[in-house]
């Protein structure tokens, strides 16, 4: 029998857990999420408002032969001009996207993650603002695509490019098995792992030698 001051002092300290440390929210994980949606969002308004202010709209200007070109085009629809006509159908996916990854990101403690989707934030709120504040109206609004490259089948611009390398490292992180935590499935399989009255892991007896008094098969 303990007395309550020594139960206490035989509590473990729950701040020092794994598990709460896991359920804790990451100041340099969100800091480096919003840093990267900023910067990502900050490089694809200057980028369009260049292009808009220097380029004429269906011009092409070389800028590495016909490898890669600015091409000035408004694109009605989603990213690298798919389903053209649709601008308020994916104004309300990319604002609904936007939403989830900040109502999100509270989850998020490895860099990596916090790179994706700052990467992907970014990127959505650089063509999502087109659509809101862009011709021909609020929510209607024509995305300002310019990356022209030699046999891509479609233009496209800074914020895709953000997007669709976030998926490319949501790929690698996946495959690689790290997690939201910045934990992979492999290291936490051998944590889990069962373990003898010492802490160490319990590995499988030796199977009896042959001859050995007691060993299944002796004569």
């Amino acid at each position: 029998m303990v007395s309550p001051d020594q139960a206490d002092d035989a509590r473990p300290d729950e701040s020092s857990t794994p598990g709460s440390k896991r359920g804790g929210v990451s100041a340099r994980a969100l800091i480096l999420l919003f840093l990267v949606a900023v910067g990502v969002f900050a490089l694809d308004q200057l980028a369009k408002v260049w292009v808009v202010a220097n380029l004429t709209p269906g011009a092409s200007v070389d800028v590495l032969g016909e490898i890669l070109r600015f091409q000035f085009v408004r694109n009605s629809g989603a990213a690298f001009s798919l389903a053209s006509g649709s601008t308020w159908i994916f104004s309300i996916i990319a604002a609904s996207v936007a939403v989830f990854i900040v109502w999100f990101a509270r989850r998020i403690r490895s860099i990596a993650w916090a790179t994706l989707f700052g990467l992907l934030l970014g990127g959505t709120l650089g063509n999502l603002f087109d659509r809101l504040f862009r011709e021909p109206g609020f929510g209607l609004g024509h995305v300002v695509d310019f990356i022209n490259i030699w046999m891509f089948p479609a233009i496209f611009n800074l914020a895709d490019v953000a997007i669709v390398s976030s998926m490319g490292l949501f790929i690698i992180l996946t495959l690689r098995g790290v997690s939201l935590d910045g934990t992979r499935s492999i290291a936490r399989r051998r944590a889990s792992a069962p373990s003898d009255a010492d802490g160490g892991p319990i590995s499988p007896e030796p199977a009896p030698r042959t001859g050995d008094t007691g060993a299944s098969g002796s004569v």
